[in-house]
């Protein structure tokens, strides 16, 4: 009996510890970055391409994944059009002719890649790099908070009808489709009057487009980069981004929940870049101030800077803030582990500590990891107020000075990295600086 016991007890054990690492940042019972993500993506080549996409496309149309597909230049799915594309398929962004797909307000792509093979749109170099191409643009007719009830991306795009690049309308529940176990590689290039594209962009998107398990590398521009919409994201992957792995603008009215974003201090080109930009605008001018302004809500997100040394690149300024929230923008994250930045948070310096912001500004059951400092207003160093605010134990937010190998469960691995929370390994500290 005493035997039986003391198995019980330490199965009980067992469970509440597998339990506990859960609790926070990413989660799954299993390490679900397995089988159909890719670290190392320059070193895949897919063959020549054996069909050209090219135009527009404007009756409904499948993808195979016999073939190999390159996107010539701007493409765009118009006139109502369904896109569907096999799993394993791959598509190429043509470097030369800066390749682009857009989806379109009014039809759909149904992306619905599955775990042991995923949905590839990547670069048709040999030697890849980021900023190859362009990226996939997903217009829907869901709110944003600019004048009128629709706008136009640009970046000199120049399709046979001006309304393939509108998007915007009243349409909550606007479902543009499906992207599921889909990868977008190396794209974001640079052009010499609009900056940089992004790799996938979302605008105006609805709630019933379904977005889950992407995964965006080396991207010259922003990973994800949200404008308006109601979206729902799960799953996102942001790895090695030049600029923002998450931005949010416009009106967006996001949830975003297990996911993250893998930083590096030595690849980033934008010296303001972070993991999570949240905006309700640009250009003050643009906006109707009736209309809502950003609110992202985040569960269980992972936002980490993966360093050599970080006390040494924190201190020749290559390590910046992990999140960023300007002024008219709503936040709510919890369950969330930011780990290795210089500081985790900063507020616009336009945000006045009150408490009507502080009520919009939300951080609860954090995890701050490895952080110089952990919420700032841009441009002081004096966060007492914060400090007491957030750490107020009511919030159950958490401080630690654990390595990487102490706080994820592997981090070394170059084909399937685990990034959950190590969580039984770490000790809780008061002490917020790194040393010196």
């Amino acid at each position: 009996m005493k035997k039986i016991t003391q198995l019980s007890f330490l199965l009980l054990f067992a469970f509440v510890s597998v339990s506990a690492q859960q609790e926070k940042g990413i989660i799954g019972s299993s390490n679900w970055l397995r089988n159909w993500t890719e670290f190392s993506p320059n070193k895949t080549q897919y063959g020549e391409p054996t069909q050209i996409l090219t135009g527009n496309i404007s009756t409904d149309t499948k993808l195979n994944k016999k073939d190999v597909y390159l996107l010539l230049g701007n493409v765009f799915v118009t006139d109502s059009t369904q896109l569907t594309i096999e799993p394993g398929t791959v598509i190429l962004g043509d470097y030369k002719t800066n390749g682009t797909l857009t989806i379109s307000k009014g039809c759909k792509i149904i992306a619905d890649g599955t775990e042991t093979d995923p949905i590839i749109f990547t670069s048709n170099r040999n030697v890849k790099k980021e900023g190859d191409w362009g990226g996939l643009f997903i217009l829907g007719d869901a709110p944003i908070n600019k004048y009128g009830n629709g706008a136009a991306i640009t970046y000199g795009m120049r399709p046979a009808n001006p309304e393939s690049i509108t998007y915007g309308g009243q349409n909550v529940k606007a479902n543009s489709g499906i992207l599921n176990y889909v990868r977008i590689e190396f794209a974001g290039k640079r052009t010499k009057d609009f900056g940089f594209f992004d790799a996938l962009t979302l605008a105006g998107v609805g709630s019933e487009t379904q977005i889950e398990n992407v995964m965006v590398s080396y991207c010259a521009g922003n990973s994800f980069n949200v404008i308006g919409g109601v979206t729902n994201l799960s799953k996102m992957v942001s790895f090695r981004s030049s600029s923002n792995d998450y931005k949010f603008n416009y009106g967006a009215q996001s949830n975003i929940s297990n996911s993250l974003a893998i930083r590096s201090p030595y690849v980033s080109g934008v010296e303001t870049a972070r993991c999570m930009y949240v905006s309700s605008y640009d250009n003050k001018q643009d906006v109707d101030f009736s209309k809502k302004g950003t609110s992202v809500t985040a569960r269980n997100l992972t936002l980490v800077n993966v360093s050599d040394n970080l006390a040494s690149d924190i201190k020749v300024g290559l390590v910046k803030a992990a999140l960023y929230i300007s002024k008219d923008a709503a936040m709510d994250i919890s369950k969330s582990v930011i780990s290795g930045f210089n500081p985790a948070v900063v507020f616009d310096n336009a945000i006045v500590v009150n408490s009507e912001n502080l009520d919009r500004l939300k951080f609860t059951e954090m995890y701050f990891n490895n952080c110089k400092g952990n919420i700032f207003i841009e441009n002081n160093s004096n966060n007492e107020d914060l400090e007491n605010w957030y750490g107020n134990r009511a919030f159950s937010n958490v401080y630690s000075k654990g390595d990487d190998a102490e706080t994820f469960i592997d981090l070394q691995s170059t084909t399937s990295p685990d990034y959950r929370l190590r969580i039984n390994k770490i000790i809780a500290s008061n002490d917020l600086e790194l040393d010196d």
